[in-house]
């Protein structure tokens, strides 16, 4: 009798294997249907890129035009990449080729999130004309048509997700398998934008509504606001699941963060200063205020925002202050506009700005009810139009562009002062944490520091009565000296001024209380740069190529 199994046993055995292989066969085209739909639905095709535009020449060439170690860099804010009709902030592929094309050909190069933080913690500065292009929320377009336009210029940008909607509401949002790919090319970085927080929440029983990032939220169901502790919960638990997820994907530790709806929502050092309101105070304690720019400022090198209370353009000022400003671009963004916006937020020195009354179209009007600067500047060089018999009025000398100026003079002659009815201001150090005004008036100087409700007089010097004055101004470090006449003189230390905190430019401002009387002027303003100082500013020795 045989040891093997029955011939019927074997036989059942093989049709049953045949079985299986025809199930197999037939199943096999659904499977690879399938798979195919999954794939199609986690990882759309990509898009060519506009055939506009030239393509871009290696990275960091430049356009011949001699480089400057000590240049800031641009950061450009996006958010979409898509066919025009989506929305303000969706760029059109066309738009968005044309606007890297045109960054190209002006020889600027991008950075990568790690050069650009290594630079905001004190390293060396990139070549000039460089920018760190970001976008914000992780949308479907980066991977559909930003990527193969980036690859086109050869550029790098940085994605700042939202990570609990990642791969949520397709197609609006990446999935993770797009993020994947895009990290694998070497041109994106990813950084954080809250796992579940970029939005906004009631803050009270009659549902206003705000941040709730930077707002302790109201509980319905209890009828009172989130406690203290619970808000903190909510945040420090918000934050390291965005840390996780990140990791469980393969990403690295995210360095910058942006914030939800491009707002600075808690109240800056400057406010804290000064007594002036934040851009979007948050709705809570200034516990929690202060609970957030601790928490943020303990796990990120930066943070990221398009709107805060002072100039913060990427220098050494925004550095000290651990928040760093954009360039927000939108669909409203052409290209000459773009132009214009990367000239006013391009860093300038004390040492290209010689006259800059000579540059009316770069003054910007105070707030706090001055006026009159909106057509030009003759309101300081005594041609007008002025806001009326009486009154007050100032303006700030590009701030953004001069917001890391240090080590600078200003020198001006102000006639037609009259005793005691009219005068004017000399703010240096503008926008910084130690802006300091010389007030200069027929019989006296006086030094203010700080700003609005917080403003003290901290030095006064008697002149001999005089309707025309010479007045240098000189900042060096965190000292100012003031020189008027020649003869009589202040200096003045500020201990707020140190490391970025006291870097800041011009602005200037004209008193007249007498309806009879003449407005004073300014005959002279000279700007110049220290000798031996080098630049001057943290901004370059001349002011970067315009793009074309």
């Amino acid at each position: 009798m045989s040891g093997g199994a029955p011939a019927s046993v074997r036989a059942a055995g093989v049709r049953a294997l045949l079985g299986l292989l025809a199930l197999a066969l037939v199943a096999l085209p659904f499977y690879a249907v399938w798979r195919y739909e999954t794939h199609r639905r986690e990882v759309s095709p990509q898009a060519a890129p506009p055939a506009a535009g030239v393509p871009g020449p290696a990275a960091g060439a430049a356009d011949g035009s001699p480089a400057d170690a000590a240049a800031p860099p641009v950061v450009l804010a996006y958010h979409d990449v898509g066919p025009g009709g989506r929305g303000k902030y969706t760029v059109t592929p066309e738009d968005f080729d044309a606007q890297l094309a045109a960054l190209t050909r002006a020889g600027y190069r991008s950075l990568t999130t790690e050069e650009f933080v290594r630079y905001l913690a004190g390293g060396a500065p990139p070549a000039r004309r460089s920018v760190y292009l970001t976008f914000d929320d992780g949308t479907h377009g980066l991977w559909v048509h930003a990527d193969r336009i980036l690859a086109k210029y050869r550029m790098h940008a940085a994605v700042f997700l939202i990570t609990g909607s990642v791969g949520r509401h397709r197609p609006y949002y990446l999935s993770w398998q797009e993020i994947g790919r895009m990290a694998a090319t070497g041109r994106w970085d990813f950084e954080d934008h809250t796992h579940a927080q970029h939005r906004r929440g009631a803050v009270d029983a009659a549902g206003t509504r705000a941040s709730a990032l930077s707002s302790r939220l109201w509980l319905p169901g209890e009828r009172r606001p989130e406690r203290e502790d619970e808000y903190r919960a909510r945040i420090t638990g918000d934050l390291d699941t965005s840390f996780a997820e990140m990791a469980r994907h393969g990403l690295p530790r995210p360095r910058l963060f942006a914030y939800p709806f491009s707002e600075a929502s808690e109240v800056s050092e400057l406010s804290e200063v000064s007594g002036v309101s934040g851009a979007s105070g948050p709705v809570g304690s200034r516990d929690s205020v202060g609970f957030l720019r601790r928490e943020l400022a303990g796990r990120f090198a930066a943070v990221l925002t398009n709107s805060s209370d002072r100039p913060l353009p990427a220098g050494r000022r925004a550095a000290a202050a651990g928040e760093v400003r954009r360039m927000e671009i939108t669909r409203e963004t052409d290209l000459s506009a773009f132009r214009a916006g990367l000239e006013l937020w391009t860093a300038v020195p004390p040492g290209a700005c010689p006259e800059p009354l000579k540059d009316p179209a770069r003054w910007e009007p105070m707030g706090h009810g001055a006026r009159g600067v909106r057509g030009g500047v003759g309101i300081f060089t005594g041609r007008g139009p002025y806001p009326g018999r009486t009154g007050y009025a100032g303006a700030y000398y590009r701030p953004v562009a001069t917001a890391d100026w240090t080590d600078y003079t200003v020198d001006a002659t102000i006639d037609r002062l009259r005793e005691a009815t009219n005068d004017v201001g000399i703010v240096v150090r503008d926008g910084s944490l130690a802006p300091l005004t010389v007030s200069l008036s027929h019989s006296y100087v006086s030094l203010f520091a700080g700003t609005g409700a917080r403003r003290t007089e901290v030095a006064r010097r008697t002149l001999h009565d005089n309707a025309v004055h010479r007045v240098r101004v000189t900042v060096r470090g965190d000292r100012t000296e003031v020189v008027v006449d020649g003869r009589f003189r202040i200096d003045w230390t500020e201990r707020r001024a140190t490391g970025g905190n006291g870097r800041g430019g011009l602005a200037l401002n004209v008193r007249n209380g007498d309806a009879e009387g003449e407005w004073p002027r300014f005959a002279s303003l000279r700007v110049a740069a220290l000798p031996g100082a080098g630049t001057g500013t943290a901004t370059g020795t001349a002011p970067a190529a315009g793009v074309r």
